[in-house]
Parts: C-alpha cells; sequence; structure tokens
C-alpha cells in the first residue's frame, strides 16, 4: 500500500509590533519549511521534577519518538498563565546541553533537530543530533503544547 500523503510546506510567520516614539520598528519573518509530511501534536502535562516531552532516534519513529535527520520543526507552547516552565535539551553525545526558560504563555521553537551545545567555559560546534527534551515546571504542574513537524 502506498501513502497518498503529498509532501506540504509549513510556513511561520513571526510579526513584531512596535511603534516607539512614532517610529515604527516592526517586522515580520516568515520562515518556509518544506517537505513535511508528518506532523505530531500534543498537549504534555509536566511536571516539577520533569517530564521528558520529546526522545530523537538515528531510525526509528514511535509516539513521542522521532528520527533526527527527519526533524524539520519543532514549537514548544507553555500554556500556563502564571508558572514558567524550563525547557532541557541533550545531545546525542549525553555530555552536553541547553536549558531555557519559558515564561508563562511564550513560545520556543527550533527549525531542526540538530543543535550546537557546549559548557560555560567553551563554545562548543554541533556534536550530535537533538535526544530529548525534558519539560520541568517551576512552581506546579504546566501544561505545554508540542508541536513536531518532520518528513
Amino acid at each position: 500500500m502506498a501513502s497518498t500523503i503529498s509532501n506540504a510546506t509549513l510556513t511561520v510567520t513571526v510579526t513584531e509590533s512596535l511603534t516607539l516614539n512614532g517610529s515604527n520598528h516592526g517586522s515580520t519573518k516568515r520562515i518556509d519549511v518544506t517537505g513535511v509530511n508528518e506532523v505530531s501534536k500534543r498537549i504534555i502535562s509536566c511536571l516539577t521534577d520533569g517530564t521528558q516531552i520529546y526522545k530523537g532516534h538515528a531510525t526509528v519513529a514511535s509516539f513521542g519518538q522521532f528520527i533526527y535527520g527527519n526533524v524539520k520543526y519543532i514549537r514548544i507552547t507553555n500554556l500556563d498563565d502564571t508558572n514558567a516552565v524550563t525547557i532541557h535539551i541533550e545531545d546525542t553525545t549525553n555530555t552536553t546541553y541547553a536549558q531555557f526558560l519559558i515564561p508563562a504563555g511564550h513560545v520556543f521553537f527550533l527549525t531542526d533537530a540538530a543543535g550546537s551545545y557546549g559548557d560555560n567555559a567553551t563554545a562548543a560546534t554541533p556534536t550530535g543530533n537533538i535526544e530529548r527534551i525534558d519539560a520541568l515546571a517551576s512552581n506546579a504542574t504546566v501544561d505545554v503544547e508540542l508541536l513536531v513537524a518532520s518528513a
């Protein structure tokens, strides 16, 4: 049986609107992500001691697990109206990671599953794909929305 799903283009548009002292300082940036034929979108309750929301793998895709080379876009939205969530990203070497605090109602996105990681003493070149993403709620359980678009 052959798939009837055709590749599509995901269009992401970020619009900044700011008028300061009568001058427009806003802008719009459009990103076209081509070759998308799979999408996973979920709302996940994240605990204060951490919840894994994404798992990468070299060859196997399953629920919540994605093939590194196929991932084209990841968006994480903090759906809470009060509490922040920390996003913890690890690479496949399991030696480097990055963490980002996502305030209530804010959005974080990546445009593929490779990253540049290092410690605070050195700048690192990309050493691996994104192996896992955990979300750690700051004060109370926080709901996040995860959207992953892949080939």
